[in-house]
């Protein structure tokens, strides 16, 4: 099956997975209200992130029956399913975050097995294990306006098959990329299903997927895609270090992404429109050094990693004094 083939299957699985996902969560009452710590007005039913899921797994499925690496994908296969079944146990009845992490781990060490050996390449194996757990409660933390965690999956995607030389280098990022495609239309420009975690948490496993396949053909360019994460990886991490600084309870749900405070005052469309601008940007930085060697990589990163946080910073005061302001 050609990957042109293999993306449009992928993506009508995922749409009507989503509409199925859609008419479950309406009949259930499985609906996210409004809140304080909730960056949406009006209820919404939840866990359309199942269609998605449920598109790349089969999509999986059917790859690892065509590669040489069946046993490789399987673990891996194995490791997102359980990362999306623990996320929808949570949207269906709310879990003990230590429970999901342990879930999270065992998964991250399924995904680390698949592509390294942990006698023979230690580092290689401790972090991608490491990147699946950080990758799978960001996009869970970052997933908190319409079309944001989707459209960011997407574009890390895009930027996996640029990478890896085309639609052939990524069977795998191809299949991320049209099932987020498919969730899109219900989620985006206003959401009509939100993705919860059954969907949130596996996407990020999934992208972990790609930096995973990625560095394991070469090291840089798997690094080279740290650059169209950045968005995600800056927010959490910075908003994260600021309320452990705080003494906040930093476990909690909250509404203090820079992403949740953008959309309070330029609305939804708007920040997610944004962020998908500066992760296109990232990912072309990231094809323009392709040629580059490491040095030209690292300070790539660098640079861009320094002025994110910067930009940060200086945002979140900007929201602060805003809010004083009125």
């Amino acid at each position: 099956m050609s990957p042109i083939v293999l993306a449009i299957a992928v993506l009508m699985v995922s749409a009507a997975g989503t509409a199925l996902a859609r008419a479950y969560a309406l009949r259930r009452r499985l609906v996210d209200e409004p809140g304080e710590r909730r960056s949406h007005s009006v209820a919404t039913p939840r866990g359309g992130g199942a269609g998605p899921v449920v598109a790349i797994a089969l999509a999986m499925l059917f790859i690892a029956m065509r590669v040489g690496e069946t046993p490789s994908v399987l673990l891996a296969l194995t490791g997102f399913v359980m990362v999306a079944a623990i996320g929808a146990w949570d949207d269906h009845r709310p879990l003990p975050a230590s429970l999901r992490l342990v879930v999270h781990v065992a998964a991250g060490a399924l995904l680390a097995f698949a592509n390294a050996d942990p006698l023979a390449a230690p580092v290689l194996f401790a972090l991608t294990l490491g990147l699946a757990v950080v990758l799978v409660n960001v996009w869970n933390f970052m997933d908190g306006i319409d079309g944001i965690a989707a459209s960011q999956a997407a574009l890390v995607a895009i930027a996996a098959i640029a990478v890896g030389r085309g639609l052939s280098g990524s069977a795998i990022a191809v299949v991320v990329a049209a099932a987020c495609m498919g969730f899109l239309p219900f989620n985006f420009p206003r959401a009509r299903i939100f993705m919860g975690d059954v969907g949130s948490g596996a996407l990020g496993f999934a992208i972990t997927m790609l930096v995973a396949e990625t560095g394991r053909r070469s090291m840089i360019d798997g690094l080279r895609l740290l650059l169209p994460l950045s968005p995600f990886l800056v927010d959490a991490t910075m908003t994260l270090a600021r309320r452990v600084i705080r003494r906040e309870r930093w476990w909690q749900a909250h509404a203090q992404h820079l992403y949740q405070g953008l959309a309070r005052k330029y609305g939804h469309g708007r920040v997610t429109a944004g962020y998908a601008a500066v992760t296109a940007v990232a990912a072309l930085t990231a094809l323009a050094t392709a040629s580059e060697g490491p040095a030209v990589t690292i300070a790539s990163l660098v640079v861009w990693y320094t002025g994110a946080a910067v930009s940060w910073l200086l945002l979140q005061r900007g929201i602060a004094h805003a809010a004083r302001q009125d």
